[in-house]
């Protein structure tokens, strides 16, 4: 581990509970952040102390003074660079004027909330090599506060402690099994004194859980596991027994998933923490539970009591889930009147493609609409709860083009709620997948496990028609069950969202545009185009009576497949990491961004056979496209292979199994495949550079 502080003096800034807060008072404790704090953090809109702002995680600030009267006054005030090129995802948190955020390897960020000045960093000294088991970018979503600490998940599986004025690490526990190939992207959640942290990794074959720990000392308050292990073994806990019933087959042996790697939110007052659970391991439900059954819990919501961890009720959007629909995402509570009562109420917009509204006290379901695009469901039973499948998303017997694909019509990425409007806006898309069926599915421990052809779904990319993937910024309205406006993005992978008292929402888009609209009808007002790819989501804050606006930009994240590469900023300009805060007047300029080389070099003779080249498709895709991208087409995060010259190419062993570039993230290869197999990729790679050179050169090849 490794912290690194600024040459000035670290000051920590406490501000009063009325709007902006008041003089700073030097002596005061950092990260003083506890229960009573968050639950009233309305008293006190100039913080922003939880990940999402509130316990309720609404993501909606009560700040006027950044107004739909005055917005389009937004200037830039400063902005600060993390050093990392690849995907940033994180909400920053505001305590007393310092802000705590973190960019991609899990490095942890504190910075003068007012100047930008860096106050400290600590890295966790993650190994580069471990990227290879990060399915989706080695990102990191932020950090909690909790009684002068600040906790940050790590991308190789620990929950570590820092304190929150020094940087220096208090305690660290390692949360996952080190000889799985587990990950841990999402912020920690803390409450009642606990650290609860979930992971990721179902295509990797683990077994997923939540685990809750002592805030003061690191040590294990309990672990909720979401799926059944070996039901020759004792159950860890009665929940287990219950979802084993659900299985069939031997499921245990290649995993089984169901990772809590995103959402929480907490009830201070209920003592409950609901989390949102992955996808199954793999994917296709044949090749996971044969012989059928719902496979609890997967894609569910779990109530858990943080006190003890047990189980108080559970919800499953997609029971037997078949095409990566995750209930991972963002979780919101709130108190709606629905029917002409008034209800303590939980909504999710998971990848499936249907609103939820739930009862958070009971679970039971208030309502269900499709709030994209669906073709996988009819409708969802309101007296079962269960979504009525159609025979036109089963592929089986043959591939498919299914709505919502895997990226949902909603991932990770933040969704805000209003009470002034009553409206929650959501970061969603129309985004379609071909599912190919692995016939011949075998468990492979060192590479995605989906269940699915890959170099099938690349070919028939090519040739399968799919309708057009369209991004939105959808207002929706969770007691009418419908559309109340919403504004067409062009590309699908776009920001988080925060909404204000002010009538504004703020998201950025991923070609680097980050922009304000009115939140009762959508209208644009103002916006700036910052050349940086934005996915994490932008919160608001004051210090000094001087409300800003924040966004950390770098795209990054599940990205290779489904998203048009050529219209994201991350294709034409190099990516950066960067934070842009923004005030009423502010006349910054912030750093340039450099121009990408998009141009072929000459490649390497090719002298591989059609049968060669064939073979490096089919390997390209099982093992290098989830970060190289399909067809070798690469959003620029990481390098698109297209572009080596000759002499990378000359490298190309060295790298690939001699592991030359591992401590950048790119591991060895050398206990996977041979080296006719990366001899085979390589020449794949070639041709595919080759084809797209000779198209540049008439101006068609993608992109140009």
């Amino acid at each position: 581990m490794r912290v690194s502080k600024s040459l000035a003096p670290i000051v920590v800034l406490v501000f009063g509970a009325c709007g902006g807060g008041s003089e700073p008072a030097p002596d005061a404790a950092a990260g003083n952040v506890g229960e009573a704090r968050i639950a009233n953090a309305d008293s006190e809109p100039g913080n922003w102390l939880a990940h999402g702002r509130t316990f309720g995680e609404q993501r909606f600030s009560p700040l006027t003074s950044i107004n739909d009267g005055n917005v389009s006054e937004l200037g830039l005030s400063w902005t600060y660079d993390t050093g990392k090129g690849r995907g940033h995802q994180a909400t920053p948190l505001v305590v007393d004027g310092v802000m705590y955020l973190t960019s991609s390897w899990s490095i942890v960020h504190a910075i003068d909330a007012r100047t930008g000045e860096q106050l400290w960093t600590y890295d966790p000294d993650v190994a580069g090599a471990y990227a290879r088991w990060a399915c989706c970018d080695v990102v990191n979503r932020g950090v909690a506060i909790w009684e002068g600490k600040v906790f940050v998940g790590t991308i190789d599986g620990r929950l570590v402690a820092v304190d929150a004025g020094t940087g220096e690490e208090v305690w660290s526990v390692q949360t996952t099994d080190p000889d799985r190939h587990y990950t841990i992207t999402g912020a920690p959640r803390v409450g009642n004194g606990k650290v609860v942290i979930g992971n990721g990794g179902a295509e990797f074959g683990v077994r997923g859980y939540v685990t809750a720990y002592d805030a003061d000392t690191g040590d294990q308050a309990w672990r909720f596991f979401i799926v059944p292990g070996d039901p020759s073994e004792p159950f860890e806990h009665p929940e287990m027994e219950v979802a084993a019933a659900t299985w069939t087959g031997e499921w245990w042996t290649v995993g089984g998933g169901g990772t809590a790697w995103d959402s929480m939110a907490y009830d201070s007052e209920l003592e409950l923490v609901y989390v949102g659970t992955g996808n199954g391991a793999p994917w296709t439900r044949v090749h996971r539970s044969p012989e059928g059954g719902d496979n609890l819990y997967l894609s569910s919501i779990l109530a858990i009591d943080i006190s003890t961890g047990s189980l108080r009720w559970h919800y499953q959007t997609t029971p037997s889930d078949n095409w990566d629909y995750t209930a991972v995402q963002p979780i919101t509570l709130a108190d709606l009147e629905i029917g002409g009562e008034q209800r303590q109420v939980l909504m999710q917009a998971p990848k499936n493609g249907f609103f939820y509204v739930l009862d958070r006290v009971t679970g039971e379901l208030l309502s269900a609409e499709p709030y994209v695009k669906q073709n996988w469901a009819s409708h969802v039973d309101m007296e079962t709860g269960r979504p009525v499948e159609v025979t036109a998303a089963d592929y089986s017997d043959e591939a498919k083009v299914v709505l919502p694909g895997p990226f949902g019509g909603h991932n990770w990425h933040a969704q805000s709620y209003s009470p002034d409007t009553g409206l929650v806006y959501i970061p969603a898309r129309d985004a379609s997948f071909i599912y190919p069926e692995d016939e011949s599915f075998e468990y492979v421990e060192r590479r995605l496990n989906l269940g699915l052809d890959m170099p099938k779904f690349a070919r028939l990319s090519l040739e399968m028609a799919q309708p057009a993937a369209v991004g939105y910024l959808r207002a929706w309205d969770p007691v009418r069950n419908e559309v109340a406006w919403d504004v067409e993005m062009p590309g699908v992978y776009n920001g988080g969202i925060v909404s204000t008292a002010g009538n504004l929402v703020f998201q950025g888009t991923s070609e680097g545009e980050f922009a304000a609209y009115t939140a009762d009808s959508g209208e644009k007002l103002w916006s700036q185009q910052l050349n940086v790819g934005i996915v994490a989501p932008a919160i608001t804050y004051s210090v000094d009576d001087t409300q800003y606006v924040a966004v950390l930009a770098g795209f990054g994240g599940a990205v290779n497949f489904g998203v048009d590469v050529a219209i994201t900023a991350a294709y034409s300009f190099v990516n950066v990491g960067r934070l842009f805060v923004f005030e009423l007047g502010g006349n910054a300029t912030a750093p340039p961004v450099r121009e990408r080389e998009l141009a072929i070099p000459e490649q390497p003779p090719l002298a591989a056979s059609t049968a060669e080249i064939d073979l490096g498709h089919d390997i390209y895709h099982d093992y290098c496209a989830i970060c190289h991208g399909v067809l070798a087409l690469s959003p620029g995060v990481i390098a698109d292979l297209r572009l080596m010259d000759q002499e990378g190419h000359a490298a190309w062993s060295d790298i690939v199994l001699g592991g030359d570039m591992e401590s950048v993230g790119m591991a060895s290869f050398a206990d996977t495949l041979s080296e006719e197999e990366v001899a085979a990729v390589q020449s794949y790679v070639v041709s595919r550079a080759i084809a797209d050179r000779e198209l540049q050169a008439t101006d068609d090849a993608p992109g140009s």
